[in-house]
């Protein structure tokens, strides 16, 4: 978009710019006590853009998202593409994946279906890390990226690795979009990020993605001879990821479970490999269940930027057409074929069994997806799963990358990477942490509020914490399966 676009589009948003700082003066919105009035109009604005009469096709809109400045600043990127060994490792890794998804099947799912697993390929990722000492405006060395890893290893103080999705709904962004979140995450914890070039929807439905993250956990704890880094502890490992990206984290996770649970093992450059489990899970405004059943994405709509349900299926329907969607045959969700969409490993509200995760942190605004996040961190405790979770008065989806001014976003990336620091049991470093705590603090699971304006905490009651019970979030579901099938308002939405 040319500048003179732009302009043209911000003058157009000037009436609703108006109203929202008038609502907001009388206190006459809900966003207005929880957020400040910058905040708020952001917010109004960003959620103008996303829901527009005619939205654009997805290659257009993936293509345009895609665009990314020069890498520069206090940031050390290297790029690194992990192979695939032999075929046979191909092949290896494609019947593993596909006999998991087959004994993980939904009671809900048909029992005739059967998803199509994708080919096994070599999957991109950037090594990032902080560079400090160095201007604002400094470029990156000109020397082969095998040079920049070993450069960047000399700033890593602590031998933490965590292993990045990043968000996007399935079907945008890129590492590139995320490399502020991983140069602060490594910055805070001294350590390292790898974050991964998943394979994106529509293109590439599930179960592409969740292969692409099972190569990479797999890469880094048997690297290849000509691997950039040394074989990673699992211990040293956390798995992260912020909205679609903590799904594909937890999508990770109850995976390696459920290789564990069947006693599986994969073959991997020459010889059966066990996956054990990461030292923890950490995932920010996860988006959990796919079809955005739960009532907080009715409910929460004045806090969050994302488009409410009805905008959302009425841009499904105006889309402009391109080769990537609507599919053919078509298909309700563009991360996955219909009869996998309650897949557990799709919907992760529906995982058999979390018995056994390590620590897992989860952190949600009042947000569309509060709901879920919830009901998974009630879950993760009742099943005897060490749980940190966060929730942010008044704060919209992923504030915490959006909008990173607020004080409340820099108490949510303290949050993420303290959690991340102490289940690896790191040392911190000159990002804002006090040091290495014990790793025997990071069991002990909390709930908390954290307010708007004052960050003052409060604790909360996991047992209270969702209201749902899984029958309950499972007929949510399916009622809205049925609901996408024909034109839906808000009134019929609200029922859900």
């Amino acid at each position: 978009m040319d500048k003179t676009a732009l302009f043209l589009q911000l003058v157009s948003k000037l009436p609703l710019m108006a109203r929202v700082a008038l609502l907001h003066m009388l206190q006459a919105s809900p966003a207005s006590k929880y957020q400040d009035l910058r905040t708020e109009l952001t917010i109004a604005m960003l959620r103008s853009f996303m829901d527009v009469p005619k939205p654009r096709s997805i290659t257009f809109t993936q293509k345009m998202l895609s665009r990314v400045p020069p890498i520069r600043g206090t940031i050390w990127v290297s790029k690194y593409t992990l192979p695939i060994p032999t075929e046979e490792d191909a092949r290896a890794i494609h019947d593993t994946l596909s006999k998991a998804i087959d004994g993980l099947q939904d009671r809900d799912q048909p029992k005739t279906a059967r998803i199509q697993v994708p080919e096994v390929l070599p999957v991109e990722a950037e090594w990032t890390a902080h560079r400090p000492g160095v201007p604002k405006d400094a470029k990156l060395p000109d020397i082969p990226e095998r040079e920049k890893y070993d450069e960047m290893m000399k700033d890593v103080k602590a031998p933490t690795t965590i292993l990045y999705f990043h968000g996007g709904a399935y079907w945008l962004m890129d590492p590139a979009t995320h490399r502020p979140t991983c140069r602060e995450l490594a910055k805070r914890t001294g350590g390292r990020c790898y974050s991964v070039r998943y394979r994106l929807a529509p293109q590439n439905p599930f179960p592409a993605a969740v292969m692409d993250a099972l190569v990479s956990y797999l890469g880094l704890l048997y690297p290849p001879p000509e691997a950039f880094h040394e074989p990673v502890k699992p211990e040293h490992i956390v798995i992260a990821g912020d909205s679609a990206g903590g799904n594909l984290s937890l999508a990770l996770l109850q995976l390696i479970m459920q290789l564990q649970r069947s006693g599986t093992t994969v073959f991997w450059l020459g010889h059966e490999r066990s996956i054990p489990l990461p030292a923890g899970v950490a995932v920010n405004s996860p988006w959990i269940e796919i079809t955005h059943s739960s009532p907080s994405c009715v409910t929460n709509g004045a806090f969050d930027y994302l488009p409410g349900l009805e905008a959302q299926d009425k841009a499904e329907k105006l889309r402009a057409p391109c080769s990537a969607w609507p599919t053919n045959p078509p298909r309700m969700s563009m991360y996955v074929a219909d009869d996998y969409i309650m897949h557990p490993l799709v919907s992760l509200l529906l995982a058999p069994s979390w018995r056994g995760a390590p620590p897992t942190y989860i952190c949600t605004g009042w947000e569309m997806l509060s709901d879920e996040d919830k009901f998974t961190a009630a879950r993760f405790h009742a099943e005897g799963v060490s749980v940190t979770f966060e929730e942010y008065e008044g704060m919209p989806h992923c504030f915490a990358m959006v909008l990173k001014n607020l004080k409340e976003a820099d108490r949510c990336m303290e949050g993420w990477s303290r959690f991340i620091a102490r289940v690896t049991n790191s040392t911190a470093s000159e990002g804002g942490l006090d040091g290495a705590d014990d790793k025997r603090s990071a069991m002990r699971s909390t709930f908390t509020t954290i307010k708007s304006g004052t960050l003052e905490e409060k604790e909360l009651d996991p047992m209270t914490l969702s209201p749902y019970t899984e029958e309950e979030i499972r007929e949510k579901m399916r009622r809205r399966i049925e609901l996408k099938c024909v034109p839906a308002s808000e009134g019929d939405l609200a029922k859900l």
